[in-house]
């Protein structure tokens, strides 16, 4: 298979080449696609390599709990590693049709495993050791609150809404996508058997992961209300003009939201970690990547009240 053969056959696999990142696209997505099509060739379920991931995070997070640069470059490896198992897991049920509601629950769950597992070493790192800038005490609980309470959460909302924002866009830009409705995904859980309990269970967790996506855009909620004629199972059907003007506006989102997931924290994480003065992460988390997610909230939501009112 020649360059360019190469490169098509991996971009025929990208959930949106629009919403890509240039790290992604320059090695993430080519190492994964080898690995893609050597998980396919021996069968391997997406869902394996997603709890495969979700170990290699873990195991990064057990390193980062050691001060010394040994410890700290092995987690940076298997940090390394569990992303490009969660860029494989993807390509491989694209690939091969293998997609599920148990695979996007389990996918969304890894981040925030592998991070859980960090945030936590940082915590148990620094809990006996000095606070900052000449304070005389030591870290103790307050570690705990900045990384678990305040990092974890602000993370986990960062995630949640840049992965909407591109789902978003996705949408509009392509026609499909993984955006998702609580209504829709409600009446699929009510029809469910109850001897799919298993599913249940995994629809639960779903709904609520969509439903604080919802919560934080009542202005897209609104305007998406007013698109979906025949019911929210139906789906959105704006006009190729509504379409058009829509992705224009909040085209440049997309790089916000794509800072606001893996691969720049991911870097930044590194380069602290290397410093040896992991909680100035913890910092950068709470303060520079809540910023950055409260811009890209509100100029979506400034975009869909205008729209709302021109259109609708």
């Amino acid at each position: 298979m020649g360059r360019k053969e190469r490169r098509a056959a991996i971009e025929a696999i990208y959930k949106s080449k629009d919403t890509e990142e240039w790290f992604d696209k320059v090695f993430t997505r080519p190492v994964g696609y080898v690995l893609t099509l050597f998980c396919n060739r021996l069968n391997i379920h997406p869902n394996v390599v997603t709890i495969i991931s979700i170990i290699l995070g873990i195991g990064a997070g057990v390193c980062f709990y050691f001060p010394s640069l040994g410890w700290t470059l092995a987690g940076i490896a298997l940090l390394v590693s569990a992303n490009i198992l969660d860029s494989v897991d993807g390509q491989l049920a694209r690939m091969t049709g293998k997609k599920s509601l148990l695979g996007r629950v389990l996918d969304g769950f890894a981040g925030d495993v592998w991070f859980f597992c960090i945030y936590a070493a940082i915590s148990l790192r620094l809990f006996n050791k000095p606070m900052p800038f000449g304070i005389d005490r030591n870290w103790g609980i307050w570690i705990f609150v900045l990384a678990m309470v305040l990092s974890l959460f602000s993370h986990m909302f960062q995630a949640n809404l840049a992965d909407y924002v591109r789902n978003i866009y996705t949408k509009f830009r392509t026609g499909s996508s993984e955006l998702s409705d609580t209504r829709a995904l409600r009446q699929e859980q009510r029809e469910t058997p109850s001897r799919e309990w298993f599913r249940k269970i995994w629809q639960f967790f779903y709904i609520g992961y969509v439903s604080r996506q919802e919560l934080c855009t009542p202005d897209f909620q609104k305007m998406r209300d007013r698109l979906i004629p025949d019911g929210p199972a139906a789906g959105m059907k704006p006009s190729a003009e509504f379409a058009q003007e829509f992705c224009d506006r909040t085209c440049h989102l997309i790089k916000w939201a794509n800072i606001s997931t893996f691969n720049t924290r991911a870097i930044v994480l590194y380069i602290i970690m290397l410093t040896g003065q992991p909680w100035l992460y913890l910092v950068f988390e709470v303060t520079v990547m809540n910023i950055l997610l409260a811009y890209m909230v509100s100029q979506l939501e400034s975009v869909c009240r205008d729209m709302t009112a021109k259109y609708l």
